[in-house]
This record gives structure tokens, C-alpha cells and sequence, in this order.
């Protein structure tokens, strides 16, 4: 309950005016309900027992009756209308304020962060845990403003007889021993159900990613089975809660309920024995009967408190987390090719299973050097690493001589582009995915990206498209083949005319000849650029000025590939297997050739 009234609190804190607003015209409704009662009374006293007792009414008495009830309906009306819409502004502004806080925590946090978090579970923290956080604000103020016709109610009641309102008030310590069981009992079930909310977008997260394999595996039906099994979990924990809260929602009304027969049976005895009239028993009626509804409304934010402090709580989780990345005074230069250092790098994704260990290497500004080793050697962590996606453990990355921990936020994104292993593209056009983050603000030129593509290999193809540049690619470039989207990742990096270019094995789904005049091409048409290549064709290896060869997480050789080539064992089977493999499989169909 503590932990129910502070996320309540901050909202409060959060939107005054709103709350404030909406508590007023809640309070009219309240009042006026009480007044209804009153003016009920008033027209019972004046108008109706007279009619039945002398026969007639006179017109004033009835036109003074009609205008109280008509005049307290309508004030009740706008009560309810001001109350609902002020209430549903400040849940959805609350749930839209989570959201954008929850996405900006997840664009500050580094990579490293995200490794150790699912996609699913980060998915419902922006979604299901900022709904389930605010879901009492919709009959908050409706709760609050109705504890003044709770109070006015009350006093009423004190006023009319205080031995009714006596008997009438026991129902509140019942009230309070009943919420103190729900509260309990319904916690630890919303907590699981909201985690399981998440398991459950997790799976569906991953199913659609990996829609491709699982086809190819022919999983379609264990995915399903997988899915439900989970969804069943779901539905049961779902299902246990609503158990919880059927149970709490008669009971919460059966409570006004009883005692209003207890002011019943007890009032006819005090009316028989002449100690109240026939009005205050009605009035006294009729304002127990009201209780009910502010009990009722108490009660929809008190079954909304565990849920909302469960999804409060994982949204905290995020908004808490440590790691964000901190940035310094330093600026990078200009222009011209970067200057790379790296000294002594080391870095693990736990502390027991280090993947990179005391890596030092340079690269001279406008110089290709490739990055080459064995699966697992920890070749793209280094690019990450290099362009501060993560940040080291131990050492340090320097470009121009600064160290990346040192640079202002937006100077390396600026001034280095990494292509990476899995190419990610946008619904949008080819245009829109090439001048992505770029200009400044202004439209990129036409020549200028058509130069990219140029060098990327792709301006044949792009050509091609039924648009061009205005071309949509699909989702995740699903209209493209493997290697078209790899060049079209290539050119979005060329656009910003990079200082620093790195490529992640960006050329893996290419042909080696395509692969070969892309590379050509960089040295030739981006004598503005420092290239890193993580590569493992020969062909494209031997291009480069100088190799850097990983093994285990460290350097275990470098320099040019000829050198390498003959003296580090290592390289030499690794570089070579590619090219044998491929001379075995032209061999096998060639000699299918000759048989056929």
C-alpha cells in the first residue's frame, strides 16, 4: 500500500493542475449526490407527505421539488463529464511520459546493457509495465473527490441520528481487514503475471525475428507448442487474479449493502418508537445507499495498487540502471583520415569469460588494415570497441590521440561509421535508409548519394528499382537480396563521408569479384577515410596495407599479408582454408561436368 500511495504521489506531483481539476469535479459530484438526498428529503417532507396526508400540494412546493432535483442532476452531470475526461488526460499524459522515459534510458544505456536484457522483456517495459503503472489514475480522482460526499455523508448522517450512523460506520473496520487480505493475496500473483507478460512477448519477439529459420527448420508447430505453453502460463496467472479480485469486488459491495439493512432494521425499531421521523429514515437510507458508491470507487483504485506497483517497479528497473555512458569536453578533428590507436583493450561480457586481453595495434591516418581470426576471437567486439558501442574494461581506444571515453557525445558517430555483421534496414525508401541521421537537417544532394552507391556496387541495381532512390525496401530490406542489403548498408556509411570507416565482415553475402571492386574502390574513391576490414577472403586480405591477426582475444601477429603468410602458422592455415574450400568445390564440379 505504501509503495501504491508513492506511485500515486508522483503522478500527483507530475500533474497538479489535472489532478486538481479533476478532484474538483469529482467533489461536485459528490456533493451533489449528497444533495440529492438532501432535496429528496426536502421534497418528501414538503411536497409528498403533504399530497398523501391533506390530498393536494400547492404549485410552488412542486415547482421547488422539481427544480432542486433537476437543478443537483445536472451540476452531478457536469461533475461525472469533467471528472472522467481530466482523469483520462492524466492517465494516458502519466503512460505516454513512461513511455518516452523508458525509450530515452534505453538509447542513453550501452550496448553491454542491452546484451544482458531480451528484446520482449524491454518491449513490455515500454508498453504493458507503463500501462499496468498508471492504471489507478483513471478512477483516482473520482476515489478522492468522492471521499468529500464520503465525508459529507457521514456528517449528514451525524446530524440526522448519531446511534444510526453508529451502526451504519462498523462496516469500515470490515472494509480495511478486507483490502489488507486482497492486497496480499493479490501481489505476488499480479507480480508474476506482469513477468510473464513479458516471457510472452519475448517468444512472439523472437518466432517473428527468426521467421526464417524456424520455416526452414520446419519448427513451426514446437514454436507454437512453445508459444502456448507460455500463453497457458499466462492465462492461469490471469485467471488466479481475477479469481482474487471476483471475490473482492462482491464482497467490497456486499459491505454498504449489509449495512444498510442494519440501518434499516435498526431505524424501523427507532421509528416505531418514535425517536426519528420518516424523513431522516429515508435520508439515512439513502445517504448509506451512497456510501456504497465511494466505498465502490476506494476500492477500484485499491484493486488497481498491486498491478501498478509491479509495473512501476520494472519500469524503475530500467530507469535506474547504471551504465549509461558518460561524455567529455574533447572535440575530434574536422577532416582528413582518423588517426587510431588502441592500447592495451581488454574487454568481457562477464567477468569469468574474457573475450579481448591486452590488444594493442595503431593505424596511420588513410591506411586499410584488416582484422583477421578465427571464429570467436573477439573480431567484432573490437569494432564495437572501436566506434564506442561498449566501452573497455581495461585500456584504452584513441582517435586523433583522444581517448573515445574523453570525446563530447556525438563526435565519434560523427566522425567513424561501422558496418556491421547483421544489416539492418529500414521500412523506408532507399533514400531514406542512405541519408539516415544525416544533413544535419537539410536533404542530402542526389550526387552525393548516388556516389555512395557507386562505391558501394550498388548503383546498378538501385537503378534498377521501380523508384530508384524513392524505392521502399520492405521491412528489415525484405524485398532485397542478402548482398543488395549489405551494399545498401555500405553506401549509408559512405554518405556521411566517414573519417574512420569499419567493416564487419560487411561483404560476406557479396561475390569475391563485387567484394574485390568494392574494396578497390574505397582506396581509390575515399582517400578521406582510415579503413578497418574485418575480412576473410585472401583476395580481399591482400588488399589492405597491413593485417592484424587475432587469436584468443589478443594480437597475435601483424603486419602485411605476404609477411604474415609466411611466417605465422595461424594466419596462414585460416586465410587459406577459405580458398581451398573453394578450389575443392570448383574441382567436385568440374568433375560432375565431365561425368554428366
Amino acid at each position: 500500500m505504501r509503495q501504491g500511495l508513492r506511485v500515486v504521489g508522483h503522478a500527483i506531483r507530475t500533474e497538479p493542475r489535472i489532478f486538481t481539476g479533476a478532484v474538483l469535479a469529482s467533489s461536485v459530484y459528490g456533493i451533489m449526490t449528497v444533495g440529492s438526498s438532501w432535496a429528496l428529503g426536502w421534497a418528501t417532507e414538503n411536497a409528498v407527505l403533504p399530497a398523501f396526508r391533506d390530498g393536494r400540494a400547492t404549485t410552488g412546493t412542486l415547482v421547488t421539488a422539481v427544480l432542486l432535483i433537476v437543478g443537483v442532476a445536472v451540476l452531478k452531470a457536469a461533475g461525472v463529464i469533467g471528472r472522467r475526461v481530466l482523469a483520462g488526460i492524466m492517465q494516458y499524459r502519466m503512460q505516454a511520459r513512461s513511455r518516452r522515459e523508458v525509450t530515452r534510458q534505453y538509447l542513453r544505456l550501452p550496448l553491454a546493457w542491452h546484451h544482458r536484457h531480451p528484446t520482449g522483456q524491454l518491449l513490455s517495459n515500454a508498453s504493458s509495465d507503463a500501462e499496468a503503472a498508471w492504471a489507478p489514475l483513471a478512477p483516482l480522482p473520482m476515489a478522492v473527490g468522492v471521499v468529500v460526499m464520503l465525508v459529507t455523508a457521514a456528517v449528514a448522517i451525524v446530524l440526522v441520528d448519531p446511534m444510526l450512523a453508529l451502526v451504519g460506520f462498523l462496516i469500515f473496520p470490515a472494509i480495511a481487514v478486507l483490502n489488507l487480505v486482497y492486497q496480499r493475496r493479490l501481489s505476488p500473483l499480479a507480480m508474476r503475471a506482469q513477468q510473464l507478460r513479458a516471457e510472452v512477448s519475448e517468444i512472439a519477439h523472437e518466432s517473428f525475428d527468426g521467421a526464417l529459420v524456424v520455416k526452414t527448420l520446419g519448427r513451426e508447430d514446437a514454436e507454437a507448442v512453445r508459444f502456448q505453453a507460455k500463453a497457458d502460463e499466462l492465462r492461469d496467472a490471469n485467471i488466479a487474479v481475477g479469481r482474487i479480485r471476483g471475490l473482492f469486488d462482491p464482497l467490497l459491495e456486499a459491505l454498504p449493502t449489509l449495512g444498510v439493512l442494519a440501518v434499516l432494521l435498526f431505524g424501523s425499531i427507532r421509528l416505531a418508537a418514535g425517536d426519528v421521523s420518516p424523513g431522516d429514515l429515508i435520508q439515512v437510507s439513502y445517504l448509506f445507499t451512497l456510501l456504497a458508491f465511494p466505498i465502490r470507487a476506494l476500492g477500484w483504485v485499491l484493486a488497481e495498487m498491486p498491478r501498478s506497483v509491479v509495473g512501476w517497479t520494472r519500469v524503475q528497473d530500467v530507469l535506474n540502471a547504471s551504465g549509461s555512458m558518460e561524455y567529455g569536453p574533447a572535440r575530434l578533428n574536422a577532416g582528413g583520415p582518423a588517426r587510431l590507436e588502441v592500447r592495451g583493450l581488454a574487454y568481457g561480457y562477464s567477468a569469468d569469460a574474457p573475450v579481448l586481453s591486452g590488444v594493442d595495434f595503431q593505424v596511420r591516418p588513410g591506411r586499410t588494415v584488416a582484422i583477421v581470426g578465427p571464429t570467436g576471437s573477439g573480431k567484432s567486439t573490437l569494432t564495437q570497441l572501436l566506434v564506442r558501442l561498449i566501452d573497455p574494461d581495461r585500456g584504452q581506444v584513441l582517435l586523433d590521440g583522444v581517448d573515445l571515453r574523453e570525446v563530447a557525445k556525438g563526435e565519434v558517430s560523427t566522425a567513424a561509421s561501422l558496418v556491421p555483421q547483421q544489416t539492418f534496414l529500414f521500412d523506408d525508401t532507399v533514400r531514406g535508409n542512405l541519408t539516415l541521421g544525416t544533413g544535419g537537417g537539410e536533404p542530402v544532394p542526389d550526387e552525393r548519394i548516388w556516389a555512395a552507391l557507386r562505391l558501394a556496387q550498388a548503383e546498378g541495381f538501385v537503378s534498377a528499382l521501380p523508384n530508384n532512390l524513392d524505392t521502399r525496401v520492405g521491412e528489415r530490406g525484405a524485398t532485397l537480396s542478402g548482398g543488395q542489403r549489405q551494399r545498401l548498408a555500405l553506401a549509408r556509411a559512405l554518405v556521411r563521408t566517414p573519417r574512420l570507416l569499419i567493416l564487419d565482415d560487411a561483404t560476406s553475402s557479396v561475390d569475391a569479384q563485387v567484394e574485390s571492386r568494392i574494396l578497390s574502390g574505397l582506396r581509390e574513391g575515399s582517400p578521406d577515410s582510415t579503413v578497418i576490414v574485418v575480412a576473410y577472403r585472401m583476395a580481399t586480405i591482400a588488399l589492405a596495407d597491413e593485417v592484424v591477426y587475432l587469436e584468443h582475444g589478443r594480437v597475435a601477429d601483424r603486419g602485411p599479408h605476404d609477411v604474415l603468410l609466411a611466417r605465422c602458422e595461424g594466419y596462414r592455415n585460416l586465410v587459406t582454408a577459405y580458398e581451398r574450400a573453394e578450389s575443392e568445390r570448383a574441382a567436385l564440379d568440374a568433375d560432375e561436368g565431365i561425368v554428366a
